[in-house]
């Protein structure tokens, strides 16, 4: 007998799918397991990844995740990628039970927030000025002669840290912004104050990550942290960081339109985040593929269309053209899981979703066979697919033609990065959302999935 309470969770399943919706819950579910294959250190009893194991356990600071297809741990991108994925954790809680992915979200964040934690070292206070905070684990040169498991490294991997005479307040204030149990909000408070106090940027890694500012990385620290202790103080210092001009993108290096329309307490919610988003819409000054895509750059075009998308949906929810930008949301995502061209159509860059999808990711562990089979640079000239299904990477993406090709040695189209997936995951997130609540737009894209 079919329950009645039963249908009426199937009906609205069906009139998405009948209406070329994606998957969502799935995508999300393998997006969470994109992190999961990035973990550093022992990895736990419960590890999904089976050919994964323990690596770089003797590290200064053991554990988080390795940054994209190389084994390096960058502070920079990885305080944006936390600072997102917590995000759609507190905003679109219900989108995760909804996919029934809650707690495999909660287990997988918490082994960033528990690097962090470590990586702080031991600062006992919010009024402790005296923070050391590692920021970089692993030498870029030194890295990327190196193509292998990383459970197989053994090159040098030092330490970069930032301090009262190293500065990096870009990284520190960024980072502030982790908190929903007591010892991780401790943590901020102290982070944040050793940010305040010591403001500069850090140039360790600008080979990779140079940083152009740290305004916006302060304001979203101050406004987390007065959401979460209502201190009027964080909130001024909030309203002295943020700008209003119009962000280029929602990435690593420009946080700040999170703070000009973060939460149902947005320190500026005018014209950033309106013109945010308007730019970002069909109407405004950015590039479409003719598939659809909203394309910002050849370099990770997914990862700032995916972010675009997330903050296109926390707009919608503060009451600004919510019909446009909720239906301008889920078309990126469906452009990225499905609705292209590539490949005759229907082709995920998602890794995993479907049945079409990248099968050469430029990643040097998922190319490697099963041991005792060595690994090295042969692997990285193969032709064939990866040895290994690197499942919810999501691959730098197409040209701004919708043009795409699945090599390996293409590292601009086909790596795959800790801050390329954070806003695709967060938008899943918001879409699940969206389908609990019968708040699902009507969508066009150009290049629907047929299948």
């Amino acid at each position: 007998m079919l329950y009645p309470w039963v249908l009426g969770l199937l009906l609205p399943l069906l009139l998405a799918i009948s209406d070329g919706a994606k998957n969502y819950h799935d995508a999300l579910g393998k997006s969470i397991l994109f992190y999961d294959a990035q973990r550093s250190g022992k990895l736990p009893a419960n590890n999904p990844i089976p050919w994964r194991g323990d690596s770089a356990v003797n590290d200064c600071v053991p554990g988080g995740w390795y940054d994209a297809g190389d084994h390096i741990k960058f502070g920079l991108p990885l305080s944006y990628t936390v600072t997102i994925l917590g995000w759609s954790l507190v905003r679109y809680k219900d989108g995760y039970e909804e996919a029934g992915e809650l707690d495999n979200m909660y287990d997988m964040i918490k082994w960033a927030y528990d690097y962090l934690l470590k990586a702080m070292g031991p600062q006992q206070t919010a009024s402790d000025c005296s923070v050391q905070l590692t920021v970089q684990v692993g030498d870029g040169d030194l890295d990327h002669d190196f193509w292998g498991r990383a459970e197989d490294m053994t090159m040098a991997r030092p330490c970069k840290v930032v301090s009262t005479s190293t500065k990096g307040s870009d990284i520190a204030g960024g980072t502030g912004d982790t908190s929903y149990a007591n010892q991780l909000l401790s943590a901020a408070k102290s982070l944040y104050t050793f940010a305040k106090s010591h403001r500069g940027l850090f140039h360790g890694s600008d080979e990779f990550y140079a940083s152009s500012g740290d305004k916006d990385d302060m304001c979203e620290g101050a406004i987390w942290l007065y959401k979460a202790t209502n201190d009027a103080q964080y909130l001024t210092d909030a309203k002295s960081f943020v700008e209003t001009d119009t962000a280029w993108a929602y990435e690593w290096d420009d946080k700040m339109v999170g703070c000009q329309g973060d939460q149902e307490q947005p320190v500026q919610r005018g014209c950033g985040i309106v013109l945010f988003t308007d730019g970002w819409l069909p109407s405004g000054d950015i590039d479409y593929t003719p598939c659809g895509l909203a394309w910002r750059d050849k370099w990770g075009s997914l990862g700032y269309s995916g972010s675009a998308a997330y903050i296109a949906l926390v707009a919608a929810d503060l009451g600004i053209q919510p019909a446009k930008l909720r239906q301008f949301a889920v078309e990126q995502i469906n452009y990225i899981l499905g609705d292209n061209k590539h490949d005759g159509g229907c082709y995920s860059y998602e890794i995993g979703y479907g049945s079409k999808y990248p099968l050469r990711p430029h990643h040097s562990g998922a190319s490697c066979p099963n041991r005792p089979a060595s690994c090295d640079f042969d692997q990285l000239d193969a032709p064939g697919p990866n040895p290994h299904v690197l499942t919810g990477a999501v691959v730098g993406g197409p040209d701004s033609n919708d043009n795409y090709k699945d090599d390996r040695n293409d590292y601009v189209q086909n790596e795959v990065a800790l801050d390329y997936n954070a806003g695709f995951h967060a938008a899943l997130a918001g879409i699940a959302h969206l389908q609990s609540t019968n708040q699902m737009p009507t969508t066009h894209n150009k290049c629907p999935c047929s299948q």
